[in-house]
């Protein structure tokens, strides 16, 4: 298959390292001066897209996506497949997919959970919106990709699914580090905490497979200073958008309003900007109630 892909950072460039080594026919396109292997690098995200029967983009946020979708939607080839794999707001994915079924294209919004990690292994999950045709074009590359894709409804459910999913991880990763914040507090040893807490009621993914202190529970980011698996910047963005559709829906949603609130403050005010979004236990250590 002939796959244009524009956007090769951190995520982009695994993903369409590992579509050129599937045996596909990858051109990319990038702001930036990169290489990546087996892929043909051009000069523009049209000459990217041109003859390309799918066209993946891994973009900042939903205005560059908008502006980029200015650019390749004309130069796409009718009945070919845009799949957005960026994590932006729902609106700006459902202006596309419309944009996109009026240009005579399919639309599928994908946005993906498993980090760098699992872009480079190729096994993130791929959560997808947009019609059944257009999924079916869009899966075998996401298999390629990824180990898991759930077509969630139409265009912008993807999207919704991500921002939602990130907003109870946010929510519980700050839960998760204020309770062992609390065990230090009343002398409860870490490790006895998470062998009640991992196998009790408080069970959840951020104790269980990302605990957020050293030493306890299986490797994590906290292993090692707390460098990035998923750094906290990039959980305020998705808080920040799960808020905006919020607030585009009329929804309540105070746990999720009051996660944003505590990572804009570790981000912009603290030393949370390059950490991983684990590293509020640390941030709790130091902090009392006042």
């Amino acid at each position: 298959m002939k796959i244009g892909f524009i956007g090769l950072g951190n995520m982009g460039g695994p993903m369409a390292a590992n579509l050129a080594k599937a045996g596909h026919q990858v051109q990319g396109f990038d702001m930036a001066d990169v290489a990546i292997e087996g892929v043909t690098m051009v000069g523009s995200g049209a000459e990217a897209v041109t003859g390309a029967e799918v066209v993946i983009t891994m973009l900042p946020n939903g205005q560059i996506l908008r502006a980029v979708a200015d650019q390749i939607l004309p130069a796409m080839a009718a009945g070919a497949t845009l799949v957005d794999c960026s994590t932006v707001d729902v609106d700006s994915a459902r202006a596309v997919a419309q944009q996109a079924t009026e240009a005579g294209q399919l639309f599928v919004d994908a946005p993906v959970s498993g980090g760098v990690g699992g872009a480079a292994g190729g096994t993130l999950t791929f959560m997808a919106g947009g019609s059944a045709e257009a999924f079916a074009q869009a899966d075998p590359l996401f298999t390629i990709m990824g180990q898991k894709a759930v077509h969630c409804g139409d265009a912008g459910a993807g999207q919704a699914a991500k921002i939602c999913n990130n907003m109870v991880l946010g929510v519980t990763m700050i839960a998760t580090c204020e309770a062992f914040a609390l065990a230090d507090k009343l002398g409860l040893d870490r490790q006895k905490m998470f062998d009640v807490v991992s196998t009790s009621s408080g069970y959840s993914w951020t104790m269980n497979a990302y605990c957020p202190a050293p030493g306890v529970g299986p490797q994590s980011p906290a292993d090692n200073d707390y460098q990035p698996g998923f750094a906290a910047e990039l959980m305020l963005k998705d808080l920040r958008l799960s808020q905006q559709a919020a607030i585009s829906a009329d929804a309540d949603t105070p746990m999720g309003e009051l996660a944003q609130a505590l990572y804009t403050q570790f981000v912009e005010s603290e030393d949370g900007m390059g950490m991983d979004f684990s590293a509020m236990l640390p941030r709790f250590e130091k902090r009392g109630r006042g």
